[in-house]
Formats: structure tokens, C-alpha cells, sequence
């Protein structure tokens, strides 16, 4: 009686990598959510570096993966691992007045990714013009800063106007440095997408 030996490929090579992008790009988030600063204007939401991952993570990763990325992020956090801003952990974190913007990171990596590679599958860094890679750093800081006013709004019982003056006005500057950076790491060719 013979038997078949050949090996069987569950998953190919392609979703086995961007998985382990996908949880390289949570990782570092992660990783950098001890360093925050507190901002002068707006002491109730610090300034992170995590928004720079998410940048990069929709414009290296694409919509899908990207997003993916940021969901591990959310769970790893919901489970009580550190990697909330200021290290912190915990559904409370997302019920409290910064989660708006925790529910908008894969939100907006997934808008940065679809507006930089579209749908059918994602195009070689240097080929995306550099004009559609700012309108998607702005779509995606635009979707994170709205689910953040949203949330602080309802968190701190105040109006949506006095949400986004408190905590998406003085951030603007920060953002706009982020997106440069994001922009100067793609063009450096210090990442390879493939």
C-alpha cells in the first residue's frame, strides 16, 4: 500500500508575508506607544508616533492588509497588552476620550491604502505620484481626526465644534510633520513593499 508523501501548501507564500507585514506594522505601532508627549494645547490626548504606522501602514501594506494590521493592533490592546498610548491597555482606553482616535487607525489605513493602490492590488512605491500619495495621507489624518473629535465629543459631553477645536486644531502641525515624514521614509527608499 503506498502512501502519498508530497507536502500540502495551506496557505501560499504571498498570504503567509503579508500576514507577517501586517504584524510587523502592529508591532512597531506598538512599540512606540510608551513615547508620548503631552501636547500644551490639548493635555487630554497625547502626541504619539503611532499615526506615522498607520500612514506608512496603508500606503506600504495597502487597504486590506493595512487594515488588518490595525485590527491585531486594537485586539492586542483589548486583551491588555501595553500598546495604547502612554503603554496603557484595555476597553476602557477605547471607551475613554482618546479611543475615537484608537477606532480610526484602521479606518484611515485602510483609506490611505485604497486611495494610494486602489483595489487591484498594490503598485510599486516608486510608481505611486507623489500627488495621490498626499491627498491619501490626507484622506487617512482626516478620517483619524474625525473618529477622534466623535469620540472625545462624546466622551467629555461637549459639542463637536469645541471637540475639534480641542483636539484636531492643535494637532494639525504634528500631522502635517507626520505625513512629510511618511513621505520622506516611502521616497528614501528605506522600505521595500515587496
Amino acid at each position: 500500500m503506498a502512501t502519498n508523501t508530497e507536502s500540502v501548501e495551506l496557505v501560499g507564500d504571498e498570504v503567509v508575508g503579508n500576514v507577517a507585514r501586517a504584524v510587523l506594522f502592529a508591532a512597531a505601532t506598538a512599540a512606540t506607544a510608551p513615547v508620548d508627549l503631552v501636547h500644551p494645547l490639548a493635555p487630554n490626548v497625547p502626541i504619539t508616533l503611532q499615526t506615522l504606522w498607520v500612514y506608512l501602514s496603508g500606503i506600504v501594506l495597502g487597504p486590506i492588509w493595512a487594515g488588518f494590521a490595525f485590527v491585531l493592533y486594537l485586539l492586542a490592546g483589548l486583551i491588555g497588552l501595553p500598546v495604547f498610548a502612554g503603554a496603557n491597555a484595555g476597553l476602557g482606553v477605547l471607551l475613554g476620550p482618546t479611543g475615537g482616535f484608537l477606532v480610526g487607525f484602521p479606518l484611515a489605513a485602510v483609506t490611505i491604502g485604497f486611495v494610494t493602490h486602489g483595489t487591484d492590488g498594490i503598485d510599486p512605491l516608486s510608481e505611486v505620484p507623489l500627488p495621490r500619495m498626499v491627498v491619501a495621507l490626507v484622506a487617512g489624518s482626516a478620517v483619524v481626526y474625525a473618529a477622534g473629535a466623535v469620540g472625545f465629543s462624546l466622551v467629555q459631553s461637549i459639542s463637536l465644534l469645541a471637540s475639534v477645536s480641542a483636539v484636531v486644531v492643535p494637532f494639525l502641525p504634528v500631522a502635517a510633520l507626520k505625513m512629510a515624514a511618511t513621505v520622506a521614509i516611502v521616497r528614501s527608499d528605506a522600505i521595500v513593499a515587496r
